[in-house]
């Protein structure tokens, strides 16, 4: 056994990429599930564990990572094999940027504790809500169509013909997005993308419904 233990949640879309990438690279873990209907990332066990009271968490033989792009990075650098980056360094830009366009660009500003605030401190509806969602998706949505449709480098992925963290973000967007009933009809590069990721074995894998905390 690899000692590794991924917190997580199962609807959460940064869990999601950290599932897809250790399913991707074959690696064993366990995973400890923390429920955030009952605020357990908020709990003393769990920031003992991170501070940041986020998911995922990789427990690791050497400590604790956190913050899901820092993962993916680390993933690749100890286990080399069905790396998630290009070799070339152009490419490795290329698929960080999308990647970015996603994970640090649109995510932060949809995830569950910017969601709840305008709940609580602006007293938004749930239709409110889904428009807020639905409107930085269209922003990120918009540009990496454009981007994916017309530049040279994409291919049956992202990036070519192999999975990279430009698709495993990708992927874990769009899965969140089913929830906020937003529309990708005009998104027919990015479908096909998703679809294409969601046909492999890893990805089907790391679904949500397909947790042990799913519900």
């Amino acid at each position: 056994m690899t000692g590794l233990i991924l917190h997580s949640f199962f609807r959460s879309s940064t869990s999601f990429r950290i599932r897809a990438a250790l399913n991707l690279k074959g690696i064993d873990y366990e995973q400890k599930t923390w429920n955030f209907r009952e605020n357990a990332q908020r709990s003393p066990d769990y920031l003992a564990l991170n501070p940041q009271g986020l998911v995922p968490t990789l427990t690791t033989p050497d400590g604790q990572l956190s913050q899901s792009l820092a993962v993916l990075e680390w993933l690749d650098e100890v286990y080399k094999e069905t790396p998630l980056l290009p070799h070339d360094a152009t490419g490795r830009a290329r698929v960080r940027s999308l990647a970015h366009a996603i994970a640090l660009d649109t995510h932060p500003i949809n995830n569950l504790r910017v969601l709840n605030q305008l709940r609580s401190q602006f007293g938004a509806d749930d239709v409110a809500v889904a428009e807020w969602f639905r409107h930085w998706v269209s922003l990120s949505f918009e540009a990496l169509e454009v981007r994916l449709a017309g530049e040279a480098e994409t291919g049956t992925y992202c990036h070519g013909e192999t999975v990279t963290q430009a698709d495993i973000c990708l992927t874990a967007q769009s899965i969140n997005n089913g929830r906020f009933s937003v529309d990708e009809t005009p998104y027919p590069t990015i479908r096909r993308i998703v679809e294409a990721c969601l046909r492999l074995p890893a990805f089907q894998q790391a679904l949500p419904a397909n947790q042990p905390d799913a519900v």
